[in-house]
């Protein structure tokens, strides 16, 4: 059994989120998705999301080709978790680059093309326009 591992926020869940963990689940046959806590988030990334990490954790547990759903707590965890869950390919959007190659030690690095045209920065900038439109309500 091939396991895959890939890190989010995963934050209004979108398409561009769906296209990457299917993308990701291709790659073998057990994917598991560390989706940042609000503690990292708030404390480590500078970012307050919409959903709560349960929130986030409930969605992503519903995900017919997500299989396991743990927590990021630190950025220092990846080399653990690799060893951890016996993780065959580690993968990332490509806008990571590089940033994780030091995992190839333990593991096969990927970094797949992120979804032209959508991001959970411009789903929330947009949000932030309809609200300040007068046409709502």
């Amino acid at each position: 059994m091939k396991r895959i591992l890939t890190y989010g926020t995963y934050d209004l869940l979108h398409y561009g989120h769906i296209n990457l963990l299917k993308r990701a689940k291709s790659l073998g046959d057990y994917l598991i998705v560390a989706i940042s806590t609000d503690e990292f988030n708030k404390n480590m990334k500078n970012k307050v999301c919409i959903q709560t990490y349960e929130e986030r954790k409930t969605i992503l547990e519903s995900l017919r080709f997500v299989d396991l759903v743990i927590p990021e707590e630190n950025w220092e965890q990846k080399i653990e978790d690799v060893k951890l869950y016996k993780i065959d390919t580690f993968c990332m959007g490509s806008d990571w680059e590089g940033k994780f190659d030091f995992l190839k030690n333990y593991c096969n690095v990927v970094y797949l093309p992120r979804t032209e045209g959508i991001s959970t920065t411009q789903r929330k900038g947009r949000i932030v326009q309809m609200f300040d439109s007068p046409n709502i309500g």
